[in-house]
């Protein structure tokens, strides 16, 4: 997994992973969640993908608009 930039230096994500279809979110309590096309839909993930790319407001967004919506939670 990528280190997330944490521009704002206070964001819960600590690493992500871009697919093609999905983003793997690692976060900074250890836990790790896949979220998907099929379970967030597909212009959450991307703008979830443009947000971690940039470093700034994915877990903001994630908990405005995603939360609860992950394929899988890994650990």
């Amino acid at each position: 997994m990528k280190k997330y930039k944490n521009l704002s230096g206070k964001s819960e994500v600590a690493a992500y992973e871009v697919a093609k279809d999905s983003i793997t979110i690692g976060f900074t309590s250890c836990s790790t969640y896949i979220y998907s096309n099929q379970s967030a839909g597909s212009a959450n993930i991307s703008k979830m993908k443009s947000l971690a790319l940039t470093g700034k407001g994915l877990s903001t967004y994630i908990n405005a608009n995603v939360k609860d919506k992950f394929a899988r939670k890994i650990r």
